[in-house]
């Protein structure tokens, strides 16, 4: 009986034996499920979060993209519409300043007609963003400004614009067209002369 007894003995610490490797290993197995889905969680939020982000960057961009067309829209209007305004101001200019002063009657008439349709064309093109760019007495600026030649003038800082040849123009913040310039050249230095603009 004592035999029997210590075989059950044997047989039961052989089992417990077995089960406390069975409960480790599944133990084991759940902590390495958990690591596994822990790692997919976290691989999962981070794809996430960077969709999120991604998605905000495109947003941003989409309304600055939509912002910008509605800005630059009529570029290539406007573009086409200063040769008309060009005309315009070339044909006020082509009457004489005596001549115009003296108009009595039609021709009267006429020049206050194509005064008015320049007022009235320059103020279309402001209410879509197209602005005048006035450089005279201004510091040369390559980003607004195109030197056509330079004039010999002791009395202005080096670099100063004298002379307009043709309007420019901006659109925004963008140049819709350079203003044809002429700058001085001989006097003091533009940044000596005024600290205001170097700055």
């Amino acid at each position: 009986m004592m035999a029997n007894e210590m075989e059950h003995d044997g047989q039961r610490a052989e089992a417990a034996a077995d089960t406390d490797v069975t409960s480790e290993a599944r133990v084991t197995e759940a902590a390495e499920a958990l690591a596994s889905l822990s790692a997919e969680r976290d691989e999962l939020k981070d794809r996430v979060l960077r969709t999120l982000a991604e998605m905000e960057n495109l947003r941003r961009r989409t309304e600055r993209e939509v912002a910008d067309a509605r800005t630059y829209a009529v570029t290539n209007f406007a573009r086409d519409m200063l040769n008309a305004a060009d005309n315009i101001r070339r044909a006020l200019e082509s009457v004489p300043a005596d001549a115009a002063s003296a108009a009595e009657g039609p021709f009267k008439a006429l020049i206050d007609g194509i005064e008015l349709t320049e007022r009235d064309l320059a103020k279309t093109l402001e209410r879509h963003g197209v602005k005048l760019i006035e450089p005279q007495g201004q510091r040369f600026d390559p980003n607004r400004h195109q030197a056509m030649f330079e004039v010999p003038n002791a009395e202005v800082p080096n670099g100063t614009v004298v002379q307009v040849m043709q309007s420019g123009y901006v659109i925004g913040d963008r140049v819709l067209r350079p203003a044809l310039v002429g700058v001085a050249k001989g006097g003091p230095k533009a940044a000596a002369a005024n600290p205001a603009d170097a700055a």
